[in-house]
């Protein structure tokens, strides 16, 4: 006879399997990929966004359903990377929202999970795909709601059915998504989704499995911008300690009495971010009287994770630091995490960027704030909303420059109530630097967002890499160690010689109209090697103005533009 419940500790132990099973099969998972780069990352960014979550629901010692939702949806929500992290951080908050009402799930209750799960992930994509992880997340959650009308109550029965109704959605999607068919692979995000379903499976069959959490892994290293040491010397700290701090609550959190919080910690600080999040919220002001702001914060709920750092000192010992640097010789031109404020201002700025070269491109245009990332490494939404907060303006721009990146960051600014945060959906290095370029500081946030959009959609974006595996793209056959110029819309030349790849790249983007053509070369280019490539398109296009820039970015030999 089946099992007809799951209580709690038993979601806990699938949940946890359902973890280890996709930690133990990203690697495979990126495989899938279409493109054949270097850095297939669907595995990976869905792994981590979800063991940020397992990571939680492993330190609930005696977990009811309310504290393993929480632990579930708020871990993958702030852990999530990449498209496939966000959008499988939307699939566990929807399914949170209905499995917490209970104490014990039974298959009723699970299928109207999976039917939230599926709304909530397709709301979160502005433009949802078929032939993804959200098709394969539908076609189980449709199979969930017919076995439960047929009134079946045998949970063991339930799941296998739900699965096997997966993984025949997940085989039809290369004939959804030509360029599945074309490489001959499965969708990777459905296919982890469903590696995350067979692990909870084995969890509830009883299977050994070793339940233990590794920390995730760390997230992309990020600096400030500011090198000017006498500035950060004598900055003026206003507030003095950083207060950070968890309000477990004791009932719900209502919008009047947010916004009275809110209204108190303005009163006494500045810098503040308040995020409620079910039963939790979640606190972080700079303030003189910490103790205030926690003894307001007790009407709500008991405190946990307390944390207050004095600002002052910090300055003092970090540039105390910088200082030794330079006199080193040392460079000083960026420094993780510090808690050095800068001067309030009306505009700030965000941009993901990768490369010595690149990354002071964005310094020079005036950035604040670099999260180091991109393709092979996506920022979460936790990263995002730590650089928001070393932000001290009103309004902040983010600049994602890569398409995988737009959905964790537009995550991050809604989860953000105390800034004005305008995510600009740049997709590559080079639309993310004309969009800078092109801020016009008398103008209102609501016009730049305009310009800037739409003169990032004006910049055509080509990268040459090397391919990491055979393969059938685009009717352009592959093999493993060509290199490959990649448009905006594809491949556009393969070969074995770097230098005459990039260049039909190059003569394949080009337009009439275009004036510009920029050349960022990477950390295996040699600058005599970039200059004869940049020489041969000068030579081609005699009306167009050439730039030739030291990117230093990994993988990607050449980042080319043309506007």
């Amino acid at each position: 006879m089946g099992f007809n419940t799951i209580d709690a500790k038993m979601f806990a132990k699938m949940f946890l399997a359902g973890a280890k099973n996709l930690e133990n099969k990203k690697e495979w998972i990126n495989e899938l990929n279409v493109f054949p780069v270097p850095d297939g990352d669907t595995g990976t960014n869905m792994s981590m966004t979800m063991m940020s979550a397992a990571k939680e629901v492993a330190a609930l010692e005696n977990p009811d359903m309310v504290s393993l939702a929480k632990a579930i949806s708020s871990g993958s929500l702030r852990g999530a990377r990449g498209n496939s992290g966000v959008i499988l951080s939307q699939l566990f908050r929807g399914f949170t929202k209905v499995i917490r009402e209970y104490d014990n799930i039974n298959v009723a209750i699970l299928a109207s999970a999976c039917d939230k799960a599926v709304e909530t992930a397709y709301k979160a994509v502005m433009k949802p795909k078929e032939g993804t992880i959200l098709t394969v997340a539908k076609g189980a959650a449709k199979r969930a709601d017919d076995l439960a009308v047929a009134g079946e109550k045998d949970l063991e029965v339930f799941i296998k059915e739900v699965i096997k109704e997966a993984e025949v959605v997940l085989s039809q999607t290369p004939d959804m998504l030509p360029v599945l068919k074309q490489a001959g692979v499965v969708d990777s995000g459905g296919q982890g989704l469903v590696e995350v379903l067979k692990g909870g499976l084995d969890a509830f069959l009883g299977k050994e499995i070793d339940f233990s959490v590794e920390a995730a892994a760390s997230a992309p290293k990020t600096g400030a911008v500011s090198s000017n040491i006498e500035a950060q010397a004598n900055a003026e700290i206003k507030f003095c300690y950083c207060t950070q701090f968890l309000i477990m609550l004791e009932k719900p959190f209502h919008t009047k009495q947010e916004t009275d919080f809110k209204e108190f910690l303005t009163s006494i600080g500045d810098s503040i971010v308040v995020v409620a999040d079910d039963e939790i919220v979640k606190v972080h002001v700079h303030t003189n009287e910490p103790g205030l702001a926690m003894q307001r914060a007790l009407k709500y709920g008991q405190l946990t994770t307390i944390i207050i750092e004095n600002m002052r000192l910090e300055r003092d010992e970090k540039v105390s630091e910088m200082m030794e640097k330079e006199m080193q010789g040392a460079s000083v031109s960026a420094f993780e995490d510090t808690q050095v404020p800068m001067e309030h201002k009306d505009t700030g700025f965000i941009a993901v960027s990768v490369g010595d070269g690149i990354n002071e491109i964005f310094r020079s245009l005036g950035v604040d704030y670099i999260i180091e990332g991109g393709q092979t490494m996506n920022p979460s939404t936790e990263d995002m909303l730590n650089a928001i907060d070393k932000i001290n303006a009103d309004n902040i721009f983010i600049f994602p420059n890569n398409k995988n990146i737009v959905l964790a960051a537009n995550q991050a600014s809604q989860l953000t109530t105390d800034k004005n945060i305008v995510v600009i959906p740049t997709k590559t290095v080079p639309q993310g630097i004309t969009a800078i370029i092109n801020y016009v500081p008398d103008i209102s946030v609501e016009e730049n967002e305009a310009v800037m959009t739409r003169e990032a959609g004006n910049v055509a974006t080509g990268q040459v890499t090397y391919a990491v595996r055979d393969t059938m793209i685009d009717d352009k056959e592959i093999h493993q160690g060509d290199f490959m110029g990649i448009g905006d819309q594809g491949i556009l030349s393969v070969g074995a010689d770097m230098q005459a790849v990039a260049y039909e790249m190059i003569e394949k983007m080009m337009q009439d109209d275009y004036k510009l053509i920029s050349i960022y070369y990477g950390d295996d280019v040699e600058e005599v090697q970039a200059q004869k490539l940049a020489d041969k398109v000068k030579a081609a296009y005699a009306d167009c103005d050439i730039e030739l820039q030291f990117g230093g970015q990994p993988i990607y030999s050449y980042i080319i533009s043309a506007e």
